[in-house]
């Protein structure tokens, strides 16, 4: 049934799961917390066919029944799967078990595909299906279709790219990752050109496919990673390839600067209009901040100067939170007309415009948090204590401090982790072949 072509669909079953790729564990992206409840679900192994199945019956007449225990119990089992179901728990218990069906699949595929000989996986379609999980990189496939025919890392596609060559153009950086677990076959590789004689770096330097720069948020980011992609592939090939031209005429360099040029205009945009949004809001806490700084909570004694409260905690905070935030937004606000007046250039995008942003967002972030306590403080000295009325005012201060984070924390995240994240690639791997 692996092997065997469908009369409608001129494709075999082998085909069909290579360009499934959302149904394993490479393809799955879940959340940190997702990841979390993946790893502590635990699966029952695949049943086989001569094991004893026990399948559970629910009872019609349960409802008419006057045992109260088996009613609360069921009611209890109905609120535990729908608690399963909110919490996401159902879902990875679910997507494991997907998992676990599709590799006992893949495993007797390429069982099969191992004892046929060169033509009957020829005629079995083994290299379209190969370079098209290539494409969608699904790694456990490529891994097991190796193993079971060694031949298929070096053949070529229709554009006469190999394994490295054509997961490079599709960015699938978890198959190009595969590079660092080989030993001694590496270098056949890193020579290799297609039918365009692109090399390796031409691949990397051309635009990646829409499908891969949406998955990155703003063009600022995209161009980063693109340039992170072409700097982790030239540190791979051959010093003496980098000058080398194609069937146009073109070293990797130009063809990188002449395919991006839509992009940096893009990202350089993106970056001016965050930094500009940001540089109004942080102008505005500079101005609150500083006023505040001089008309205290209370006034001032008129015989000494100094301020009625002085004396108090609340205070203190009032005036170490006042100064934090005036600060902290001074040092946002000069962060983003960093980022106003750079030149960007290609490299900009790398490191330096990455990094004052992260700088801006997050010192902008901490002035707006230490804004809401100077206002607290201050409203903790003027009602002297009234709890009653403190803590929902305090309550409702930490909602803009929550709003901010929402939207703007997992941007920060991401850009954290671009910029000083491991890389793209895993060059730890272990060797796997």
């Amino acid at each position: 049934m692996a092997t065997k072509t469908d009369d409608v669909l001129k494709s075999n079953a082998l085909i069909r799961l290579s360009t499934s790729p959302q149904i394993f564990p490479s393809a799955s992206q879940p959340a940190f917390w997702q990841q979390f409840i993946f790893s502590c679900i635990w699966s029952k192994p695949i049943v086989a066919t001569n094991d004893t199945v026990r399948i559970y019956v629910p009872a019609q007449r349960l409802r008419e029944s006057k045992n109260i225990v088996l009613q609360v119990l069921s009611q209890l089992r109905v609120f535990a799967k729908n608690l399963f179901t909110f919490l996401g728990i159902k879902q990875m218990y679910d997507l494991k078990k997907i998992h676990i069906y599709s590799d006992k699949i893949l495993r007797c595929m390429c069982e099969h595909i191992s004892s046929l000989d060169y033509e009957e996986q020829l005629k079995a379609s083994v290299h379209p299906a190969f370079h098209s999980a290539v494409k969608n990189g699904t790694l456990e496939f490529i891994m097991e279709m190796i193993k079971a025919c060694p031949h298929v890392m070096i053949c070529t596609d229709d554009n006469s790219r190999t394994l490295f060559m054509s997961s490079i153009a599709n960015r699938q950086e978890k198959v190009v990752s595969l590079f660092y677990g080989l030993e001694a076959t590496r270098s056949g590789f890193v020579s290799l050109i297609d039918s365009s004689g692109n090399t390796m770096l031409h691949l990397a330097a051309k635009l990646s496919p829409p499908s891969q720069l949406s998955r990155i948020s703003g063009a600022a980011l995209q161009m980063q990673r693109e340039l992170q992609w072409y700097k982790e592939v030239e540190s791979i090939i051959n010093p003496t390839d980098k000058d080398f031209a194609n069937v146009k005429g073109q070293i990797a360099r130009e063809l990188f600067t002449s395919d991006h040029a839509d992009l940096l205009l893009k990202g350089e945009e993106w970056m001016k209009a965050t930094a500009t949004s940001c540089t109004v809001v942080g102008a505005l806490i500079i101005t609150i901040m500083f006023t505040a700084a001089f008309t205290v909570p209370g006034g001032y004694v008129q015989e000494s100067g100094y301020p009625i409260f002085k004396d108090k905690e609340s205070f203190t905070v009032f005036i170490v939170s006042d100064a934090i935030s005036l600060f902290s937004s001074s040092t946002s606000v000069l962060m983003f007309l960093g980022i106003l007046t750079s030149r960007y250039a290609e490299e900009d995008f790398l490191k330096s415009l990455p990094t004052k942003l992260i700088i801006g967002l997050s010192t902008l972030f901490f002035s707006i948090a230490t804004m809401m306590v100077t206002f607290c403080a201050a409203l903790m000295i003027i009602v002297d204590g009234k709890l009653q009325i403190i803590i929902p005012i305090v309550l409702v201060a930490c909602i803009p401090v929550t709003f901010f984070m929402m939207l703007q924390f997992p941007l920060l995240v991401e850009i954290f982790v671009s910029t000083y994240g491991p890389g793209i690639f895993n060059k730890k791997l272990k060797r796997w072949y």
